[in-house]
């Protein structure tokens, strides 16, 4: 039986499972498939070049799939030069069905958006960020554990979901997504026990056979040695903290940030979108960049298609909140 929450009513979908953005991951193939397996697939704004290729990505997307999708406004000017402001103006001209709008404040964009009849979806790593967004008017909060594949982090923002989101569920009036190392109905279903009303996952869909990248890399993913703690924290100096896969790139980025008073440009030959990109779609090598991922790598045993890992999950999270139910017993009068 499917599951029914606020946010399979708010965008159409059958799964109450979101795939989270991800640079140079998140194009049409990858959206197209989630969404068509249930769930609502995310297009990456800043994985285009210019607004006008987004917008030719979001209708190549729309032959692909006649579901729900999104896209993911990811607003780093210091580290993404970018026309965000045409960005924006194309998924409101487009009239996608949702915008994963993170790192920046949501208050510029959110009235165009939902002028078009956009839902917001902001991703928030704090109370504080989750508060001002759900003020600003967006309609989802995506609450994100430090576990996850953070990106922006501060410091002192270095708090789980299991915290974060029992926090937001009892504070926000606006419905709550749960993001950070999700991969198993286990967590769908102790998301929504808790009062989210679904989950964001991205890292394991990077490990499906319909994400467009080096098979190498997803092969790397799933082995047993790759587990939770194969992912390391860098750039929390210049207060970006990114979880990222441990390699030996990520270890050089940690050795020079921990000489200390840090310029980007010491870590940027490293850190490199264009390096990040050359792993995901030509050399497939692991070892030679540094790409974000969540400690969800440790749950991850196999490739899936999209539908097999979606259709599992809801199995998994039914039988769980069944048995959850189970251990309620009436109290005698």
């Amino acid at each position: 039986m499917p599951l029914r929450t606020a946010l399979t009513n708010m965008l159409g979908i059958e799964h109450p499972i979101i795939q989270g953005g991800m640079q140079y991951v998140g194009y049409a193939e990858m959206a197209a498939a989630v969404s068509n397996a249930g769930g609502l697939g995310i297009l990456t704004g800043l994985t285009q070049p210019s607004p006008e290729a987004l917008r030719a990505e979001i209708r190549r997307c729309r032959t692909m799939t006649d579901k729900p999708f999104g896209v993911n406004l990811t607003i780093l000017p210091a580290l993404i030069p970018a026309d965000y402001d045409a960005y924006a103006r194309v998924l409101a001209e487009e009239k996608v069905t949702l915008v994963e709008l993170a790192a920046g404040s949501p208050k510029k964009y959110t009235p165009m958006w939902k002028a078009a009849g956009v839902k917001v979806l902001h991703k928030s790593a704090t109370i504080r960020h989750a508060l001002k967004a759900q003020e600003a008017g967006v309609d989802i909060i995506e609450i994100v554990g430090y576990e996850g594949s953070i990106a922006g982090g501060q410091p002192g923002d270095e708090v789980g979901a299991w915290v974060l989101l029992a926090k937001a569920t009892s504070m926000l009036k606006v419905p709550v997504v749960a993001a950070g190392a999700s991969g198993t109905g286990r967590q769908l279903a102790a998301a929504l026990a808790m009062g989210a009303q679904g989950v964001t996952m991205a890292t394991r869909f990077v490990c499906t056979v319909e994400a467009p990248i080096d098979q190498k890399i997803k092969e790397c993913m799933m082995r047993p040695e790759v587990d939770e703690r194969q992912t390391t924290i860098v750039l929390g100096t210049l207060s970006n903290a990114t979880r990222v896969f441990k390699n030996g790139v990520s270890q050089e980025i940690r050795q020079i940030e921990n000489k200390g008073d840090v310029d980007f440009s010491e870590v940027m030959p490293l850190a490199s979108g264009s390096r990040t990109k050359k792993m995901w779609q030509e050399t497939g090598d692991t070892q030679d960049a540094m790409w974000s991922c969540s400690q969800s790598l440790g749950l991850i045993s196999d490739i899936p298609t999209c539908k097999e890992l979606l259709r599992r999950m809801v199995s998994e999270a039914e039988e769980r909140l069944n048995r959850g139910a189970q251990c309620i017993v009436a109290s005698k009068l």
